[in-house]
């Protein structure tokens, strides 16, 4: 089994924090597995790696460790977690040698705040480099086989279709260049991930992150990718409840979402530019599986004392028999990074499997983890659960080929 590690950039946010306490628990039978999709029986027997054996590392603009993270996490959220940090305490400080400083070039104001303002003064390709340079020491530094890059930054303002971001060849030609606003910091991290040969996983609605030209570059050198933005609630939700009305004949008039969440995810979102990103990848799904588009509108508002505790109030107003007008209401409350980090470890797996089995380019069975999945039009969670469940019987069938 390959040694593997992830470097998570993001590292000092609560979803970083999460997942590696959540794998340091593991490794000492103080938790379960509650959560993890890849605990179900369907993926037992295709040799995983355990999730308690992941070497954590990672970069971030700003310099909390994972203890100062996972401290905070856990106290605001007054979660039970924070009864057993003592006891792995002295694993997350072991993550600290592990940091790197991390990039925000041409990631807007809110997140480049979070860096005290600190500007970015080496080229795009300096840049490259250095996080290239990280990633060779991480796996040095640790003996690894293999290192898998997930993205859980901040969102990022949306990026403009650029032909610099078309091909391999145009991204280099860009980074060379140094054209600063062709490019976000996550197109950057997956540049530098894919040339290294790891795995990389967008978790977040930034659209720089898994341009053409990465998918390109990956497709060609052999790396898998996927993306974009964990399913982790209220879209959980929609991708499940949709089809219903579907199935049913009913027609969908309108679908009104109204989201309020803490922690430094609400208050960047707070940020009109940022929050557009992420707006786009919460309201397609309801076109994309219905066929029309009904009146829908998504709301996200930042309310600080919430901090990782997320609500998703759902109005939906539909049509029946007789023309008659009909309501539906849900309510979905929850961790947000607790809802996260056990998919993050299936993601991390997952992906470490397909490099294994020497895969390449976009991981389009993962699907069902992801609101607006790279290279998928299916967005029904049955449907794209089915194409995971295809995608390990295939795996299977070549293990007993093979």
């Amino acid at each position: 089994m390959n040694k593997t590690g992830i470097l998570f950039i993001g590292s000092s946010g609560y979803i970083s924090a999460a997942a590696m306490a959540g794998a340091f628990a593991l490794r000492k039978g103080l938790t379960a597995r509650t959560g993890m999709v890849t605990d179900l029986p369907q993926f037992s027997g295709l040799g995983l790696i355990e999730p308690e054996d992941f070497v954590f590392g990672g970069w971030d603009i700003r310099s909390a460790t994972p203890l100062e993270s996972a401290e905070k996490f856990f106290r605001n959220g007054h979660l039970p977690g924070y009864e057993i940090l003592p006891n792995i305490a002295e694993e997350l400080r072991g993550v600290t040698p592990n940091l790197y400083e991390g990039v925000s070039t041409n990631c807007g104001a809110a997140i480049e705040g979070l860096s005290g303002n600190r500007p970015e003064t080496s080229t795009l390709r300096e840049q490259v480099e250095r996080l290239r340079s990280n990633i060779r020491d991480f796996k040095e530094r640790s003996a690894l086989d293999e290192a898998v890059v997930f993205n859980l930054a901040s969102t990022e303002p949306q990026i403009a279709d650029s032909e610099w971001l078309s091909t391999p060849h145009k991204l280099e030609e860009c980074v060379n260049e140094n054209r600063v606003t062709a490019v976000r910091a996550s197109t950057l991290y997956a540049y530098a991930a894919v040339l290294e040969g790891c795995p990389y996983i967008n978790f977040t609605p930034s659209n720089g992150a898994l341009v053409p030209a990465i998918i390109k570059l990956a497709e060609e050198t052999g790396v898998p990718v996927m993306g974009n933005d964990g399913k982790t609630g209220e879209t959980l939700v929609k991708s499940a409840l949709i089809p219903m009305f579907l199935l049913r004949n009913l027609e969908v008039l309108s679908w009104e979402g109204f989201n309020i969440l803490g922690n430094m995810d609400g208050q960047v979102l707070d940020s009109p530019e940022n929050k557009e990103s992420k707006i786009i990848t919460k309201d397609r799904i309801l076109g994309k599986v219905l066929g029309y588009s009904p009146h829908s509108r998504v709301h996200i508002h930042y309310v600080p004392s919430l901090d990782d505790q997320k609500t998703a109030w759902n109005f939906i107003h539909f049509k029946g028999f007789f023309g008659a007008k009909m309501s539906m209401q849900f309510v979905w409350q929850g961790y947000d990074s607790i809802l996260a980090a056990p998919l993050v470890l299936d993601l991390a797996r997952l992906a470490e499997f397909s490099k294994r089995r020497r895969e390449a380019g976009v991981m389009t069975h993962l699907a069902s983890f992801f609101k607006a999945p790279a290279g998928v039009n299916e967005h029904r969670l049955y449907e794209q659960y089915q194409m995971l469940l295809d995608y390990l019987n295939n795996a299977r069938s070549g293990m007993v080929e093979g």
